[in-house]
């Protein structure tokens, strides 16, 4: 049998064939098998992680940014503006309870403040040649009881409030005499006689009345004319008991805005005088002598006027 072959060893070899054919298959498919599935790796040994796939790192964020400065804003869109953050309670506790800071008025400042009175004292002024103590206790003084005419001009409502001054206390005064007295819409006077006219024995525009429980008084009259040599005013005069010894008195004058009487003057019976010759108030040496402390703040009422003025009388 040397170098030869029986037929029965042929035999075997082919059967022997479709079996070695079928083992190389099996090892291909487990070689490929084995090549794609995690190795299963054994009890109470960690599996090796499959190697990281390849990414772009990101950007470090600075460990040394302190706290605050990572929550003051919130990122924004590229373009916009970034939006600050809400504070943190901790942030709003401290704003809200940090003490504020009150400037400390010296000692005597604070004494001053507190002995100051709630009202203003009104300077005096000059009673004037035409002061007449008619004794006509009215309100509307427009009226000259004489012949009951009634004198023409733009209506003022005038409500004086009469307050006494005593150390720090201001109070109501009740039972004063308030006078009032002012020439008419040409600028005469009445019941004197002037080398301009004589009017002896005319009434108009003069009157008193005596303050009620809230010290006031209110009397119905004309806006003031004007005369040559004097700003445009009104005379009053208080009186907490008139003709004693014990009484308080105080004379003065109220004066009006400049720009708004000339816009009176503009009408009738005013308009017939005209405004030429007209004295404003800085041009008075009476009104430089404390009249910015007596002007009225006139307000328009219907085709006139109305005004309150508080005048502080000391009684001590």
């Amino acid at each position: 049998m040397n170098g030869k072959l029986t037929r029965r060893s042929l035999l075997i070899l082919g059967a022997a064939a479709p079996t070695a054919v079928l083992l190389a298959a099996c090892g291909a498919a487990a070689s490929r098998t084995a090549t794609s599935a995690p190795t299963q790796a054994p009890t109470g040994v960690a599996p090796t992680a499959p190697p990281p796939t390849a990414t772009r790192p990101a950007a470090a964020t600075p460990s040394t940014a302190p706290a605050t400065a990572r929550v003051a804003t919130t990122a924004a869109p590229p373009g916009a503006a970034a939006t600050p953050a809400s504070p943190t309670p901790a942030d709003a506790s401290a704003r809200t309870t940090a003490p504020a800071s009150t400037p400390t008025q010296p000692a005597s400042a604070q004494s001053a403040a507190a002995a100051a009175p709630a009202c203003v004292l009104r300077p005096a002024q000059t009673e004037g040649p035409y002061f007449v103590d008619e004794k006509l206790n009215r309100s509307d003084i427009r009226v000259d009881p004489s012949d009951g005419s009634v004198k023409p001009g733009v209506p003022l409502s005038l409500t004086l409030r009469v307050l006494g001054v005593s150390g720090s206390a201001c109070v109501p005064v009740q039972g004063a005499t308030v006078d009032l007295w002012h020439c008419d819409a040409l600028g005469v006077y009445s019941d004197v006689a002037d080398p301009s006219f004589n009017t002896k024995g005319k009434k108009f525009l003069r009157g008193y009345q005596t303050t009620d429980k809230d010290g006031l008084v209110t009397f119905q009259t004309i806006y003031p004319g004007w005369y040559q040599g004097r700003a445009v005013h009104i005379h009053f005069k208080i009186r907490t008991n008139p003709g004693a010894a014990a009484g308080h008195e105080l004379t003065s004058q109220l004066y009006f805005d400049d720009a708004l009487s000339a816009q009176v003057y503009t009408q009738q019976p005013y308009a017939t005088k005209g405004t030429r010759g007209l004295m404003k108030n800085d041009q008075d040496s009476i009104f430089r002598d404390g009249g910015g402390q007596l002007l009225l703040s006139l307000t328009k009422s219907g085709d006139g006027y109305t005004t309150a003025f508080d005048v502080g009388l000391r009684l001590t």
